[in-house]
């Protein structure tokens, strides 16, 4: 895939990503002459989390529920991959190179050993690598053109499913590279991956439940 850096005008810029918000692009590289040493000190730093795209640091769209909801799935996922050693389960800060110049940190990844390097975790901070599975958990600044971008690059490269759970709604859409439309699912159903994962239910009134916890409920 190839990667676009030659910028313009800035409406350009936000074109081409998808029309995320202008507050979630980085001045500093100038847009358009980011590189991966920048997005490592930036993430390394702890001030933001950013992806690389089109030679642009693009924040992360995050919130508290989010992180939440995320942190969930990657315990659910645990629980399941772990102790049937089929790989790894990643967290948002774990950057990956799609394509040259374009990395993306998605909410949750599992990586199955088949598609890691030497069937071992990576040391390389951003390994070039395709998983399985990848989750983003949408915050009210990712944009439609923003996640359908996304959805693209993350089939491109070899991801055979995507969930993209919304907390707004309480719904999830469930998308398979090749495969169109998406499965459309609410709070009373259940995702599952038979061929990525077999076995594996995350039931969303479960996850969603997360965010109704309070201290006196059990």
């Amino acid at each position: 895939m190839a990667v676009a850096t030659e910028v313009n005008t800035m409406q350009d810029v936000l074109d081409r990503l998808g029309g995320v918000p202008l507050r979630r692009l980085r001045a500093r590289p100038e847009p358009g002459r980011a590189t991966e040493a920048d997005l490592i000190a930036i993430n390394a730093s702890g001030e933001t989390l950013c992806e690389l795209v089109d030679g642009v640091l693009v924040e992360k769209g995050v919130g508290f529920a989010e992180s939440i909801l995320a942190g969930a799935i990657i315990a659910l996922l645990r629980e399941f991959v772990i102790p049937r050693n089929l790989g790894v389960v990643a967290s948002p800060d774990g950057m990956i190179r799609l394509f040259p110049g374009l990395i993306r940190a998605p909410d949750v990844a599992f990586i199955s050993w088949a598609r890691l390097p030497g069937g071992g975790v990576p040391r390389d901070p951003v390994p070039m690598l395709a998983p399985e599975l990848v989750v983003e958990v949408l915050s009210e600044s990712n944009t439609k053109r923003e996640m359908e971008r996304k959805r693209q690059e993350y089939f491109s490269a070899g991801v055979d499913v995507v969930w993209e759970i919304d907390p707004e709604t309480r719904t999830a859409q469930a998308y398979r590279r090749g495969v169109a439309p998406a499965l459309q699912l609410d709070e009373s159903a259940v995702l599952e991956s038979a061929d990525v994962l077999p076995g594996f239910q995350l039931p969303l009134s479960r996850l969603f439940g997360e965010l109704d916890r309070k201290r006196d409920s059990r």
